[in-house]
């Protein structure tokens, strides 16, 4: 199980990689793997629209079931991932690159401390 050291994680099995006052926003190695195979991805959020953390930025539907994506933080959305839609299983090839989700810009970076980081959601994973 991929786990990057770089990223935050929520209880919910969203990431979030941070670089300066942003961060990109995908569904972990984890959720991928639960889902099985991604037929469908919609982003439900708008470049220049206001999230608060735990609001659903997208959906991701697979043969077994469907999920929403929260926000780990709160923020602006400064951009989407067009091209996720149109090739959903890449969030099966690559949920840590290429199927980011959504970048948003923070307004509240203190919340990035009640995320997870890499070993406490390995801890987190290893007792299901």
């Amino acid at each position: 199980m991929n786990i990057p050291a770089d990223c935050k994680y929520t209880k919910n099995d969203e990431w979030i990689k941070v670089e300066g006052n942003a961060g990109k926003v995908g569904i972990t190695d984890y959720a991928q793997e639960q889902l099985s195979d991604i037929v469908f991805v919609e982003i439900v959020v708008a470049a220049g629209d206001t999230v608060k953390q735990g609001d659903a930025c997208a959906t991701v539907e697979s043969v077994k079931a469907a999920a929403d994506v929260y926000m780990p933080v709160s923020g602006k959305i400064v951009a989407i991932n067009d091209s996720l839609p149109e090739a959903p299983d890449t969030v099966n090839k690559d949920p840590y690159g290429a199927a980011w989700m959504v970048t948003v810009e923070m307004s509240n970076p203190a919340e990035l401390d009640s995320l997870l980081d890499a070993a406490s959601y390995q801890a987190k994973l290893d007792q299901k």
